[in-house]
């Protein structure tokens, strides 16, 4: 209850200095969201009690979305240059999205940060340095000191103050360890797969990142959405995207954290992780090479702060 109590205390302080960041973090008034705009048809306020981990490309299941539903989620920022595009573009359409942070960005531009969480958006976190060589190559110890570090960064930014706001995680190139899994759920924290991708980390015009985007998705169906708000031809697509989707009948489902128990849509029979197949492939040659110096990072502590987990 005393946990409790302080949750309570520094969320309402907090809702008062996020009215004020609103105007020094650049962030627009919203506009009217009438029926012309593609709009968040509901919000999955999801609890991490336990721990789960999902996303079809790398996990046997995913979230029980009804048919045309799709979550959209944005890993690597914030970034100056493109963030702020893609939030506009979000507005414009009244659309709700996750933003899964890196902490050394976020600690590099907080304004950002703190945009996303005054415009209604979801933060996850996404390690603090996005380690070359994936985790999977680091030490446990390491591993564990990076996102670590990452939560606290992406909280401090984001909502002012640590170890009260954030429960979802996502492997840099879902390269997690089973071990990792493992103790992030004994945290309460949710990791979060995809279910497909827009492929952006490569050099594709917008308009191709488009059309393979819409042809995943038509193929698919449903499910939750990779993007990088840190890629320009991601910011400069995203508009047409929205568009693309309203016409084609798909709705928003924002993840956000909550009281409800998730449920979860099982793999189809025959199932493979479609990135465990391209990390066998990718591993071997970035374990040849020499660890930047930022995967040997190392805080205070390696324990992720208690407690996590309260929704």
């Amino acid at each position: 209850m005393l946990y409790d109590l302080i949750r309570r205390l520094r969320l309402g302080a907090l809702s008062l200095a996020l009215a004020g960041a609103t105007c020094i973090s650049g962030a627009i008034a919203a506009p009217a969201c009438g029926p012309d705009k593609l709009g968040t048809e509901r919000t999955l306020r999801l609890s991490t009690q336990g721990g789960f981990a999902l996303g079809l490309q790398t996990y046997p299941r995913t979230l029980a979305l009804a048919d045309h539903e799709v979550v959209l989620t944005f890993d690597d920022g914030p970034w100056p240059t493109t963030t702020p595009k893609v939030l506009d573009a979000l507005d414009k359409e009244c659309v709700k999205a996750t933003f899964f942070l890196i902490g050394r960005n976020a600690q590099a531009y907080p304004a950002l940060a703190r945009r996303e969480v005054a415009e209604g958006h979801s933060i996850g976190n996404h390690t603090f340095s996005h380690p070359a060589r994936t985790l999977r190559l680091m030490s446990d110890a390491a591993a564990r000191a990076d996102i670590v570090r990452g939560f606290v960064a992406d909280e401090i930014a984001a909502y002012g103050s640590a170890h009260t706001q954030i429960n979802f995680f996502r492997f840099p190139g879902f390269a997690d360890t089973p071990a990792l899994v493992t103790w992030l759920e004994s945290h309460n924290v949710g990791v979060f797969g995809s279910d497909f991708w827009a492929s952006d980390w490569l050099l594709l015009t917008p308009q191709a990142e488009l059309d393979l985007v819409l042809k995943r998705l038509d193929r698919a169906k449903r499910g939750i959405l990779l993007l990088h708000d840190s890629r320009a031809s991601t910011a400069e697509m995203l508009p047409a995207l929205l568009r693309a989707l309203k016409q084609r009948g798909y709705k928003i489902v924002h993840i956000a954290p909550g009281p409800d128990k998730p449920v979860f849509r099982p793999a189809p029979p025959g199932w493979k992780s479609e990135t465990e197949e391209i990390l066998a492939k990718i591993i071997p040659r970035l374990a040849g090479h020499k660890a930047p110096a930022e995967a040997k990072m190392q805080p205070r502590s390696t324990r992720l702060p208690e407690p996590r987990g309260a929704n």
